[in-house]
C-alpha cells in the first residue's frame, strides 16, 4: 500500500536534487570554510553561494544572512540577541498569543532577564490585528515578533501592516517565516522587518540548518561564543553540506513558488470542501482564504485528533495534531485555545499539510477512509450525542 504523507508541514523530504548539491561536501570536498587552502576555499565558495540564493528567497542583501542550527536558533537569535543588544534603551517586547514554542521559549527567557513581554490576542480565525500591536507599544519597546504563517493553523499575518507600525516608530521588526519561506513570496523591504527566520527542511532541504536575515545596521548580540565565524555572529564551524543544500532548496523554491502554490491552494480548497461536506461538525481552523496554500486544520467534534491520526496511520496515512514540536504534549493547542476554540475541540483537531508530491487521488483516499474513522471513534465517544 502505498503511504501518503501529509505532514509537510512537520517536516519534507529531501529533494533529489538538494541531495545532489550536498554530497561532494559530505565526502570529497570536506574542508573547513575558515581554512586557506584549496579544500577550505572550496567550502567557502559553497557557503557563498548558498547565502546568496537563501537571501534571493527574500530579496536581502547577501551579507544579511546568517546561517544556524535551524528556525529554533534563528528564532533565539533574532529575540534574544536584539533584546539584549538593545536594554539600554528598554526593555519591552511584543510578540503574540499563537508564536511557535521557538518563539515563546526565548520571550520567557528574557523575561527572568527582567524584560517585559506583552502577549497579544487574536481573533478566531487566528490574526493578530495591527491596531493593537501599536496600542501595546510604549516608551521601553524595542522589539516585536510576529510571525508571518502559523504553523498549525496556517494563517498569513498582515506583516506589511505592522512592519510599517513597526518601522514608523523605530522599533526593531522580526517574524518566524519558517512556515512561509518557499510556500508564499516574502520581500522584507516590503514587509519592512529587521529580521526573518528561516529553516532548510520545510522546503526540501535538510534537516538542522536554518538561517536569519538581518537587516544592516541591526543591533544584534551572539548567543553563541567561540568563533568569528557568520560575521561574528553565530560561532562554530558552518555545516557546510547543509548550508549547500539550503542554498539548492532555496534556489528551486523561488523558481517553482508561482505555480506550486496556485496548484496546492486548488488541491487545498478542493480538500477541504470535501472534508465539510462528508463529515457532519467538522470546523475549519484559521483563515479562510489569508492562509498557507498547503495547510488544513480541522476540528472534529466528540473525539481526539490523536485518535483520529493514529487510525490513518492504519491506513498509511500521515498527518499531525498540531506543532511537530508539541506531539508529546496531553495539553490542548496553545494556538488553537487562542482562537476561543473550546478545549474539547482543540483536542479534536487535525492538521494535514500539503506539498510538492501531493496528488488529488491522496486526498481522496483520505475521504474515503475518514468518515468511517471518525463515525467509529464518535459510536464510543461519551461526548457524542
Amino acid at each position: 500500500m502505498k503511504r501518503i504523507y501529509l505532514d509537510y508541514a512537520a517536516t519534507t523530504p529531501v529533494d533529489p536534487c538538494v541531495f545532489k548539491a550536498m554530497a561532494p561536501f559530505l565526502k570529497e570536498a570536506f574542508g573547513n570554510p575558515s581554512t586557506l587552502y584549496s579544500y577550505g576555499e572550496e567550502a567557502r565558495q559553497a557557503v557563498e553561494e548558498a547565502r546568496k540564493n537563501v537571501s534571493g528567497l527574500v530579496n536581502a542583501r547577501t551579507e544579511e544572512i546568517v546561517f544556524t542550527s535551524g528556525g529554533t536558533e534563528a528564532n533565539n537569535l533574532a529575540i534574544k540577541g536584539v533584546a539584549r543588544a538593545r536594554k539600554k534603551q528598554g526593555k519591552h517586547l511584543i510578540t503574540s498569543a499563537i508564536e511557535h514554542h521557538s518563539v515563546i521559549g526565548p520571550c520567557h527567557a528574557l523575561e527572568k532577564e527582567g524584560f517585559e513581554v506583552t502577549c497579544l490576542p487574536v481573533d478566531s480565525r487566528g490574526m493578530v490585528d495591527p491596531a493593537m500591536v501599536e496600542k501595546a507599544i510604549t516608551p521601553g519597546t524595542v522589539l516585536i515578533s510576529i510571525m508571518h504563517a502559523n504553523n498549525e493553523i496556517g494563517s498569513l499575518q498582515p506583516i506589511d501592516e505592522i512592519g510599517k507600525i513597526a518601522f514608523s516608530r523605530g522599533i526593531c521588526f522580526h517574524t518566524d517565516a519558517i512556515q512561509s519561506q518557499g510556500h508564499v513570496p516574502l520581500d522584507v523591504d516590503r514587509l519592512k522587518v529587521d529580521l526573518l527566520s528561516m529553516s532548510a527542511h520545510k522546503i526540501y532541504g535538510p534537516k538542522g540548518i536554518g538561517a536569519l536575515y538581518i537587516r544592516t545596521g541591526t543591533d544584534i548580540s551572539p548567543i553563541l561564543d567561540g568563533g568569528e565565524q557568520e560575521e561574528n555572529k553565530r560561532a562554530g564551524t558552518e555545516n557546510v553540506a547543509g548550508i549547500a543544500g539550503f542554498g539548492q532548496a532555496a534556489k528551486m523554491a523561488l523558481t517553482e513558488i508561482g505555480a506550486e502554490g496556485k496548484r496546492i491552494s486548488r488541491l487545498r480548497d478542493r480538500f477541504i470542501r470535501g472534508l465539510l461536506e462528508k463529515i457532519p461538525e467538522v470546523y475549519l481552523n484559521g483563515h479562510p482564504v489569508m492562509r498557507l496554500p498547503g495547510n488544513v486544520n480541522i476540528s472534529i467534534a466528540h473525539i481526539e485528533g490523536e485518535s483520529v491520526c493514529l487510525n490513518l496511520d492504519f491506513e498509511d496515512i500521515c498527518a499531525a495534531t498540531g506543532s511537530a514540536c508539541t506531539t508529546s504534549s496531553v495539553e490542548p493547542s496553545h494556538v488553537l485555545l487562542a482562537t476561543g476554540r473550546s478545549r474539547d475541540l482543540a483536542h479534536g483537531s487535525v492538521r494535514f499539510s500539503m506539498g510538492k508530491w501531493t496528488r488529488w487521488p491522496d486526498l481522496e483516499k483520505v475521504l474515503e477512509v475518514l468518515p468511517p474513522i471518525v463515525e467509529r471513534l464518535r459510536s464510543m465517544s461519551p461526548t457524542a450525542s
